[in-house]
């Protein structure tokens, strides 16, 4: 009963969406301001609709209702409850339902924000976002629908995919469909600018929030998913250029770009055209991402939807965006110019710009590692893969000069910077640099990438804490606060500002643990028994014993090992499991952290009368982590900022 009921309300669902879409545009056209109104209430509806539908196939889960195809497919009795609510994301079809919920209740938060403060381009933006919701509910409702029944129902279900039972299923993707959603909104705003002709600020002070927002949740899911593989697929390692792990980080180098290049249209009134493109660009992206993950054309362990006929439904649904949003830019770009242009190499927009040619660069280079095997395997029918070592060759220079101008662009002038300016902001990050690159290269450190990133990193860090500590010494004499008192005051007017020095201190952070744990991992592979003992990275393990151990739905082989290291001592229990309704067994890695490394452990298969046994030493992976945490207090500081502060012409 509840699926129908959820059925029904997806259906009257798309009728609102559809509402929504044409409504506000016939208002406008008919002069009929009550229309659009109604579209607006649309969105609304659509919100609730949506919530009801999505609620029927989470009660259907919890109510273990096997004759729901979906719910059969994707649950079992023995599943534990934290995994049966959250099931519906489990999927192929649920997913997009997610996707559907969370746009409707962004359209929702933006009809209601923005109704008074943009009366001239909320009829469009709800009409684009109302296409955007119909086109995702058609794919919902007519080629991917959770809500069909299975006659006569199983008496239990397949059970979620092993890989998925794991606290990171229920956060990963939430987290990152927010992030994809959520472009959506600055892309319709962007969308009617163009439409009305107003293209100026309006546009991007609307979408400031929402784009930093959707940023932060798409970071948030992509370092939940990279802890996730850590901890979970047992290879050691967070990120291994999966094509659908790339599909999110493409639209992520983008938007980027885009929170970069958009200071520079505030101050300076440019890159008008080049914003507009830029978060076209990244919308389009997430589109992509969705289609690689959904249409099943990509082998990757988050691609499990084969389905030809929902993939091309998306290539279309991405096509009709792409030639719409391009198209209106493209008949637009005469109106987009403006007379500002760029009056040295050696000031911040100059930097801004070359920043952003990294950013897109790497989102190019990405892109071409991605698509490259599908065009091969479509025009020649043969096989070929693009791995880490194209990545690594190509893509780490580009991150080497985005770390550069992290640490040179904030710094410089606006217009033209001043010939002393040089030398009195770089002369000492440049010296402490050096200092640690040579204290890097005396302790071993010898990869020519390791000791240019360490230079940068410490220059980059020095550069940002001399420039907050110079402004706060100044504010201090101008206004006689102490100096503590100084800097609370500067950030708080500047929240913008620090904000994004506080995300460029974690993005340090984190670059410390991809260097560390990318060029210094040691791993080690033996066959072992109980009572032996062997040694990895300085510490000395001995294997106790080995036994059986099982929970709800699953059993496993642990093994006890106790580890050693100075005075630490730890015992680590990793497992291979089998659930009882799948055949493939799953490893679970038993990970030891401190503040310099982790000791990770995986159990492998029988060997005579003895088990596989896998160890690495990841130094600094842990930076990674704690880096994030950095970058999202920076990114709650920078979102505090209203739209109060002044923008000063220069």
């Amino acid at each position: 009963m509840w699926i129908e009921i959820g059925h029904f309300a997806a259906l009257t669902a798309l009728l609102a969406a559809l509402v929504q879409w044409v409504a506000p545009i016939a208002g406008l056209r008919l002069q009929r301001p009550a229309w659009i109104r109604v579209g607006r209430q649309a969105a609304f509806a659509g919100l609730l609709l949506l919530s009801l539908a999505s609620f029927a196939l989470i009660k259907s889960f919890l109510d273990h209702d096997f004759s729901v195809a979906y719910v059969a497919n994707h649950a079992s009795l023995k599943l534990p409850i934290f995994y049966l609510a959250t099931a519906m994301w489990g999927g192929h079809e649920g997913s997009l339902l997610l996707w559907a919920w969370f746009l409707s209740l962004f359209i929702a938060i933006a009809a209601w924000r923005h109704w008074q403060t943009h009366p001239d381009s909320m009829p469009w933006v709800l009409s684009i976002l109302g296409a955007l919701l119909s086109g995702f509910l058609l794919l919902v409702l007519f080629l991917s629908s959770p809500f069909e029944r299975m006659i006569p129902p199983p008496a239990d279900g397949r059970d979620l995919n092993p890989l998925l039972q794991d606290p990171g299923m229920v956060f990963h993707p939430p987290f990152l469909y927010m992030g994809y959603v959520g472009f959506a909104i600055p892309y319709a705003f962007a969308m009617a600018a163009l439409i009305t002709g107003r293209a100026g600020e309006e546009w991007i002070l609307a979408t400031r929030r929402w784009t930093l927002f959707s940023w932060a949740m798409l970071t948030t899911g992509i370092i939940f998913g990279g802890y996730w593989a850590y901890y979970e697929l047992g290879w050691g390692g967070y990120w291994a250029w999966d094509p659908v792990e790339n599909a999110s980080f493409m639209p992520w180098l983008t938007a980027t770009a885009y929170l970069h290049s958009v200071m520079v249209q505030e101050r300076r009134e440019m890159f008008k055209t080049w914003n507009l493109f830029l978060i076209i660009a990244t919308f389009a992206l997430s589109l992509l991402g969705t289609f690689l993950v959904r249409s099943g054309v990509l082998s990757s362990v988050h691609a499990f939807a084969t389905d030809p006929g929902r993939g091309i439904y998306i290539l279309v649904f991405m096509a009709v965006v792409l030639v719409f949003s391009f198209g209106l830019l493209v008949q637009r770009s005469d109106q987009l110019r403006t007379p500002t242009t760029l009056e040295s190499l050696l000031c911040r927009e100059s930097a801004f710009l070359f920043n952003n040619l990294f950013f897109v660069v790497a989102a190019l280079t990405v892109l071409l590692g991605t698509l490259f095997p599908l065009a091969v395997e479509t025009l020649t029918a043969s096989k070929v893969t693009v791995g880490a070592p194209y990545y690594n060759k190509v893509f780490v220079p580009i991150m080497l000069g985005m770390l550069l101008l992290m640490g040179v662009g904030p710094m410089l002038a606006w217009r033209r910077a001043a010939g002393g300016q040089w030398k009195r902001t770089f002369l000492v990050p440049g010296v402490l640099g050096s200092i640690a690159m040579a204290g890097a290269w005396a302790a071993g450190v010898h990869h020519p990438y390791g000791l240019l990133a360490v230079l940068l990193i410490f220059f980059v860090g020095a550069t940002h804490v001399l420039e907050v500590w110079r402004g706060a010494m100044v504010r201090s004499r101008q206004s006689g606060d102490g100096p503590g008192t100084a800097l609370l005051r500067m950030i708080n007017r500047n929240r913008r500002r620090y904000g994004g020095f506080v995300v460029h201190l974690g993005i340090l952070v984190m670059v410390s643990g991809f260097i560390g744990s990318g060029l210094f991992q040691e791993e080690r592979d033996l066959v072992a028994k109980p009572g032996d003992r062997f040694r990895i990275g300085g510490w000395e393990l001995s294997f106790e014993s080995i036994q059986e151990t099982s929970k709800r739905n699953w059993t496993a082989m642990e093994a006890t090992i106790r580890a050693r290291k100075g005075g630490q001592e730890v015992v680590l229990l990793p497992q291979k499991r089998i659930y009882n309704e799948h055949s493939q067994p799953t490893t679970e890695a038993a990970i030891h952290s401190v503040w310099n490394e982790d000791l990770y452990v995986v159990l492998g298969d029988a060997v005579g009368e003895g088990f596989g046994i896998r160890l690495y030493r990841n130094p600094l992976v842990g930076w990674i982590w704690w880096g994030a945490g950095i970058v999202m207090l920076g990114v709650i500081l920078a979102l505090m900022q209203g739209r109060g502060l002044p923008r000063r012409k220069e």
